[in-house]
């Protein structure tokens, strides 16, 4: 079931956290890729999510934006209540749109629509989910195109874009919706080395400009600056979270210890 929480006049500390996860499995048959897990993350936070492949990672994302139904358990998000499981009604395909609008999602591959140009890209959302009219949606894009450094390529088509720049163009369609969360699911994975800086660059100053986001990566020393707490997941489980300093440097898992050897030279 889901349901809206009304907002309230409260100061920034006695609200909720913007994203709370409790008790969330997900299964695929016999096989439970997310066992029971469980996080928060303030309005204003930036929590990184790092693992070995295969861990639940990006299932755990992709639950959090409902492109994967839990299997049970709860979750509030964006000031949206959803339960799953037993008992539980699913969730109107029209109601899940209205969600994801308000919780953004950046994927490994870009997914861009490749017979639009990148400012057409961008502008899609607004139009088509928000009913927003062209000329505000192409000044929405032009401005998110600028941020991203990209005001230059707004005329061109996915494929004549650097792996960079698509990913940025696909940054700027997700913020293009307005989102009070953003998940990003490795976003620079599928990147030549010279180019995941700029990509970085950008979710840097996104997280300086005060944007909520859970941001699953390999990229540890990217995760050790900017992240506000760090979340290791093994199998399907947070084995270890605290801050960057606790979890990266200080930790005694030896889960941790072991997959952290494979950054170190």
């Amino acid at each position: 079931m889901i349901s809206e929480i009304g907002r309230r006049q409260e100061s920034a500390a006695a609200q909720p956290s913007m994203v709370e996860v409790e008790g969330l499995h997900k299964s695929y048959g016999n096989v439970e890729a997310v066992k029971g897990v469980s996080l928060a993350v303030p309005r204003g936070e930036a929590h990184f999510i790092i693992g070995p492949s295969g861990c639940g990672k990006s299932t755990l994302l992709r639950c959090i934006n409902l492109l994967e139904e839990p299997s049970q358990g709860r979750m509030r998000v964006a000031g949206v209540a959803m339960s799953f499981g037993p008992g539980s009604k699913p969730i109107p395909v029209r109601e899940q749109a209205r969600y994801r609008a308000r919780v953004g999602m950046v994927f490994q591959q870009f997914h861009l629509f490749p017979h639009m140009t990148a400012i057409e890209n961008v502008m899609e959302g607004p139009r088509t989910v928000k009913r927003v009219k062209p000329a505000e949606a192409r000044d929405i894009a032009e401005g998110l195109l600028r941020k991203v450094g990209l005001a230059e390529k707004r005329d061109s088509y996915p494929r004549h874009l650097s792996g960079g720049q698509a990913q940025r163009v696909a940054i700027a369609r997700a913020l293009a919706m307005s989102p009070e969360v953003v998940l990003f699911d490795e976003v620079t994975s599928a990147l030549d080395p010279e180019l995941v800086g700029e990509v970085l660059a950008v979710i840097r100053q996104l997280i300086k400009e005060g944007m909520t986001m859970i941001v699953v990566t390999h990229e540890m020393s990217f995760a050790h600056d900017v992240a506000d707490k760090v979340i290791f997941m093994d199998g399907g489980v947070v084995a270890c979270q605290g801050t960057a300093a606790e979890v990266l440097e200080h930790s005694t898992n030896p889960r941790v210890s072991a997959f952290l050897q494979r950054f170190r030279s």
